[in-house]
C-alpha cells in the first residue's frame, strides 16, 4: 500500500453520516422502533436531531404498530442500530 492515501481512504466513518445533512434518513432504533425524518444535526457520539420525523412503534403482532409524528426529535446515539439514506 502506498504511503500516501487518497481523500476517500482517509475518512471517518461519522463522514458519511455528514453527507446525509439536510437530507431524509431512516434510523433503526433498539427496542423494535423506527424513524425516518430529515437529519439536522450528529455528533461523535451518533447522537441526532431529526426534523419532521416519524416514528414507528412495533408491537408483538404485526398490526400493533403506533405512529408518532414530531416536528423535531432528538436520537441517543447508543439507541441507534443502523443508519440509511432515503432515496425519494
Amino acid at each position: 500500500m502506498s504511503s500516501v492515501q487518497t481523500a476517500a481512504q482517509q475518512e471517518e466513518p461519522l463522514d458519511l453520516i455528514r453527507y446525509q445533512l439536510d437530507e431524509m434518513v431512516f434510523v433503526k432504533l433498539r427496542g423494535a422502533r423506527e424513524m425516518k425524518g430529515k437529519l439536522q444535526g450528529y455528533d461523535s457520539h451518533c447522537n441526532m436531531v431529526l426534523s419532521d420525523a416519524t416514528e414507528f412503534i412495533y408491537g408483538d403482532r404485526k398490526e400493533d404498530v403506533k405512529v408518532k409524528e414530531s416536528e423535531m426529535v432528538f436520537v441517543r446515539g447508543d439507541s441507534i442500530i443502523l443508519i440509511s439514506p432515503i432515496e425519494e
